[in-house]
This record gives structure tokens, sequence and C-alpha cells, in this order.
């Protein structure tokens, strides 16, 4: 028989959705029943959200309890989404260490969103971000939808969120082969100041713990090579390419920069390129030495 899969029914919101979503990527086949009542919750399988109950062994993810169901050392505390994550994001990211991305980016701030916990802050008066929330807000009832409306648009939203999960597992898993390929090449690096990859890979993060690294140099999809400054902090670079570069392209930057074969460089000066490896490592050179 096929395995249910039982959240609240009426409104939803973005734990309950992405846990469902969770759930059905690990029960591809489960039927989904919206309810809130006491005897369906307790025929279930699995019971999301739901039940005042939080009891893995069980198969029971709800945070709603008095006691809630948990906190997480930085202070966040768990939702469902979190709780269903923590028994099966391992498995479906494929790595603990993916998983615990994936935490980090998607599940901790939908639980702390529905558990009241402010992220950030607003810097401009009436202006905040337009989030993932937002998008699936959008979609509840409207006076003129039924239950049955309701329902589909609820499944449709998990559909969305099963293959919003998946990606970003595998961007995960991505991420981690890159980071694994930028170690290799800082630790064969002569000079650490300069790393020059393979490939154009996620390298953000592991430079971020390396403060030597000043500039990255990497091939583009359209056979030119790029130099990009590493940040300090948030748009701030460690050190920007020489003021002179920035904005100039073409014969303009190649004669102030010397470099034959310069083809551009930002006018915020975080990133430049060249035609060829060998130019763009003459571009990070001088930036060094400027």
């Amino acid at each position: 028989m096929k395995p249910t899969i039982l959240t609240h029914d009426s409104s939803f919101h973005s734990d309950d959705v992405f846990a469902v979503a969770t759930m059905l990527l690990i029960f591809p086949e489960a039927q989904v029943v919206r309810s809130r009542d006491n005897d369906k919750i307790a025929a279930a399988d699995y019971v999301i959200d739901v039940g005042m109950r939080y009891d893995p062994a069980k198969n029971r993810f709800d945070h709603h309890q008095p006691e809630g169901a948990g906190v997480r050392p930085n202070g966040i505390p768990y939702a469902s989404f979190g709780l269903v994550w923590k028994e099966f994001g391992e498995k479906i990211a494929g790595g603990r260490d993916a998983a615990e991305m994936l935490d980090l980016k998607l599940v901790q701030p939908l639980d702390a969103h529905d558990n009241g916990v402010v992220l950030v802050g607003n810097k401009f008066p009436s202006v905040r971000d337009y989030t993932i929330n937002d998008f699936l807000y959008s979609f509840l009832l409207h006076p003129h939808e039924t239950k049955e409306d309701l329902y589909k648009i609820f499944i449709d939203l998990t559909v969305m969120a099963r293959g919003l999960i998946e990606r970003e597992a595998a961007k995960a898993n991505e991420t981690l082969r890159a980071e694994r390929t930028v170690k290799e090449v800082y630790e064969k690096s002569e000079d650490k100041r300069i790393l020059i990859l393979p490939e154009e890979i996620e390298w953000r993060r592991v430079v971020s713990q390396l403060p030597e690294v000043m500039f990255v140099i990497y091939p583009r999809n359209d056979s030119k090579w790029s130099i990009r400054a590493v940040e300090e902090s948030q748009y701030v670079s460690k050190l920007s390419l020489p003021e002179s570069w920035g904005g100039k392209s073409g014969e303009e930057l190649q004669q102030v920069t010397g470099v034959k074969d310069a083809i551009f460089c930002h006018r915020a000066r975080f990133m430049a390129a060249a035609k060829s490896q060998e130019g763009a490592l003459a571009l990070a050179e001088i930036a060094l030495n400027s």
C-alpha cells in the first residue's frame, strides 16, 4: 500500500510545503492528506506539522507542542521542515556535508521564518527582500477558490519545492567537488596569492578561508580567461585592480596595462578578462605589484 503523508489543512506555510516535499522525495508514490482530524492523524504513516508530537521513531514531525521540538546550537528552533530534514536530509542530499550545506542555505531560514525568528533587518523603510515565503504565500486561498483548489495548489507547490531541493542538492555536491579542486590547486601553487583554476567552478567559500589568496584566475565558457579579486567582505575586495584600469576595454586597457590580449576591466575593479591564461596571469601580477 502507498504510505500516507498527512499535514494540516486550510492555510499553509513554507515549512509544511517543504517538509512534505522532502517526504515525497523519499516516498514519491505516497498519498498526501491534508487534515486536522485526530483519527486521520492517528492512522497516517507520516505526520507533518500537526498532531502536537515530535517522535521520529513514530514518523511524527510536529513542533507546535508547548515544549517545541528542539533548538539548534545557533538558537534557531526547529520547524517541521528542519525536523524532517534532520531525519532524511543526508539520504536526499547524498551525504552529510551536502545535507549540512542545504540546512544552512534553505532549511534553517525557512525554520526561522516559521518560528518568528528574524534573520536580517530592513535597510530601507517599507522595502524588504521578496523571499521564497512571499512567493509561496501568493498562492494562498482567494475568496473565489475552494478547499479542493487549495489542495491542488498545495500539491503543485510541493512539486516545485521538490525540484528546488533536488537542484540545491545537486549544486551542493558540485560545490563540494569544486572546493576539493580549489584546495588541491592551492596546495600545489607556488605563489598562493594567485590561484589558477582548471575550470570555472565555485571557489569563494574555500578561498575566503585562505588569507594569502588575492586573485583567482579561471577559464570562461567563451574561451577567454577571467581574473577575480577575492572579497575581504561583501563587495569589498582585499586588493582591487588598479584604479587606472577601471571601466577600460580593448586597446585602451591594453595600453594602460601593457598586456596585449587584455579585454576588459570592470569599473568597480573586482574583475578583468584577457584572451589567454598568460594574459590574465600578467594582469594579476601587475595588480599585485601596483
